[in-house]
């Protein structure tokens, strides 16, 4: 049986939702759970994709969201989907305004304290965000790990939890039909991690991602065929980059991220 997961959901740096969950997986015994956190969320198109990850991994979402339209939209949108989500500061804000009749800043973030590691962290993550996906192939260079691997490799997700490590992390897809930037040739090798997948695992979470989005699971994105050229193609490119490669076919984002710390420890 697969962990449960909650995905921790924020306009901010999601410290705080996450602790909450934290201490709520404590109170339960023998508790095996993930949290997948989503950070700097700017827009209802990104809580709507939330709400659909959570509704593929059958998730809960923990949030800590201030403006009022952005919370009402994440609490429609999951009930929509039938996903449980749980607001952890808007009853607060809420109660706290009608109390003593003033008027809440609004403002993410409020709460931590400006030191250094913060601001590191902060740095990586908007780092992350920033060269997510292939982006910006400038980013590449810049980063202190490139993440190479077709589409639903948890590249993004395994991105963000290495940059709560204060990494800089961008990541590349790999596309038959695309040239990958020239400065994934051009990079240190070392710096490189390819995330490789079995066909058939990979086949389930493509289907699976279909449904969640309403679509048909026989589309050519998930066709055997079609992830077979896909993958062979992602070992031409990893086999000339001669980088360090890593089978995520049956990790959580975790492991990996843990294998990734391990293997950049080694090198130093």
């Amino acid at each position: 049986m697969s962990k449960p997961i909650v995905y921790v959901v924020s306009d901010s740096v999601g410290e705080t939702a996450e602790l909450v969950v934290k201490a709520s997986i404590s109170q339960f015994s023998n508790s095996n759970f993930e949290i997948h956190r989503i950070p700097y969320i700017e827009d209802k198109q990104m809580l709507t994709e939330a709400v659909l990850q959570a509704k593929e991994h059958r998730a809960l979402i923990g949030f800590t969201i201030v403006k009022p339209d952005l919370r009402a939209h994440l609490s429609k949108e999951a009930a929509l989907h039938n996903v449980p989500a749980i607001d952890i500061v808007g009853p607060m804000i809420d109660e706290m305004e009608k109390l003593y009749n003033k008027k809440p800043r609004l403002e993410p973030g409020l709460v931590h304290k400006l030191d250094e590691d913060y601001f590191k962290r902060v740095e990586a993550i908007e780092f992350a965000v920033k060269y997510d996906d292939g982006r910006d192939p400038r980013g590449i260079l810049k980063a202190d790990i490139v993440l190479i691997g077709v589409s639903r490799t948890s590249k993004t997700p395994l991105s963000q939890y290495l940059a709560h490590k204060r990494l800089k992390v961008a990541n590349v897809p790999i596309v038959p039909e695309v040239d990958p930037p020239e400065e994934l040739y051009t990079v240190d090798p070392k710096k490189c991690i390819g995330l490789k997948i079995s066909a058939e695992k990979l086949n389930d979470i493509r289907k699976e991602r279909l449904k969640a989005l309403g679509l048909d699971d026989q589309a050519t994105y998930a066709k055997m065929e079609r992830i077979k050229q896909e993958l062979n193609h992602f070992h031409q490119i990893v086999n000339r980059i001669n980088c360090e490669v890593i089978d995520v076919s049956n990790k959580a984002v975790e492991e990996t991220a843990n294998t990734i710390l391990s293997l950049k420890r080694k090198k130093k």
